[in-house]
């Protein structure tokens, strides 16, 4: 069925004497790459959910400018994505994948992405994409103080004030030994305290420290989003985005405060790739390049998560919401999968002492 359904798309593209988009080109060659795409009739983009990160709003103005081009998605998770790419080798089903950067090192091990630099590759940071462009990252997910202050008085504004003994029994943080989210907030910790990614012991102590003074209320296996939305937790060490969700979106408005750190924080990759062999090569470039340009970039910080490009300017409400944040720092995901067993262990004698 979906193969009869790209031909008739691709037939009747075919057909049209002129594939055209208002305004002028977003980059050289947009036009001509419009045009092979139109013929190919489709792009398949997978685990693009459209609740997450703004993929709603993308799609829609991808459609409108490439009003011939259908978008296909699903929505399967980083690591069952690349599972699927796997199974599927011998005859590719998707154009483009995107997950966690982690997941996109493993893709690339498996040799079922291929080469590819989209618009503004050349001015990510080098932990942010691959050398050889087989996957890249568009958006970044950042550890912040998400904090409640109809339970915090003082907001705390670095990893020094959350040490203070006025925040006892008031944080909240995801297991560093069963969640990706856990690993993150280790290495922001290590950053915010003189650590670095290849040093990450002083975050290590640095949490312990937090444990010790009793300022941890508990740590979770799961995100803990619908509790911090009840009240329930005074201050949850996580991602920006899920405080500005709760102050924008779902509700809590000014009783919620999202903070990085100002001494340091991670800022955690989430990337795309091209597909190797997939079945709409060119539509799948027109897609990367769409939502790897300055417009796509700033759409992604509508959806509460910030460009991967330096240097994007976004709308004023939007840069109000987010305004910039230099002490925010690429997080290398080759070291941090590297890690991930010390972290773990590491973590597990300083805090719970086994």
């Amino acid at each position: 069925m979906k193969m009869f359904v790209a031909t008739a798309v691709a037939a009747v593209a075919f057909a049209t004497t002129a594939h055209a988009f208002d305004g002028p080109e977003l980059y050289d060659g947009e036009q001509s790459l419009y045009d092979q795409a139109a013929e190919q009739g489709m792009v398949v983009s997978f685990d693009t959910g459209p609740t997450w990160a703004n993929w709603a709003a993308q799609f829609k103005a991808f459609k409108e400018r490439y009003p011939e081009v259908e978008m296909v998605y699903n929505d399967l998770g980083s690591a069952a994505t690349v599972v699927a790419l796997e199974k599927s080798k011998n005859r590719p089903q998707a154009d483009t994948a995107y997950y966690f950067a982690g997941s996109a090192l493993d893709a690339a091990d498996k040799d079922v992405v291929a080469p590819f630099e989209p618009v503004n590759f050349e001015k990510l940071p080098e932990p942010f994409k691959a050398a050889d462009g087989k996957w890249f990252t568009i958006h970044t997910l950042n550890v912040a103080f998400l904090v409640n202050k109809n339970l915090v008085d003082d907001v705390p504004q670095s990893w020094a004030d959350l040490a203070d003994p006025k925040y006892k029994n008031s944080i909240v943080y995801l297991d560093p030994r069963s969640t990706g989210q856990g690993q993150v907030v280790v290495f922001a910790a290590a950053l915010g305290n003189g650590g670095t990614m290849d040093n990450v012991q002083p975050g290590i102590d640095y949490l312990k420290k937090l444990h010790d003074s009793g300022n941890v209320l508990r740590t979770v296996g799961t995100t803990p989003y619908a509790q911090f939305l009840k009240g329930e937790i005074p201050i949850y060490v996580g991602y920006e985005n899920d405080g500005l969700k709760a102050k924008y979106k779902d509700g809590m408005g000014d009783a919620v405060e999202v903070v990085i750190p100002e001494e340091a924080s991670a800022a955690a990759p989430y990337a795309i790739s091209l597909v190797k062999d997939g079945p709409n090569p060119a539509a799948g470039k027109l897609w990367l390049n769409f939502i790897m340009s300055d417009e796509g970039q700033a759409r992604f910080a509508d959806g509460y998560v910030r460009p991967s490009v330096p240097g994007v300017e976004l709308p004023a409400e939007v840069a109000e919401m987010m305004p910039a944040a230099p002490q925010l720092q690429p997080l290398d995901v080759a070291k941090a999968k590297a890690m991930k067993s010390k972290i773990d262990s590491a973590w597990q004698k300083a805090v719970l002492g086994q």
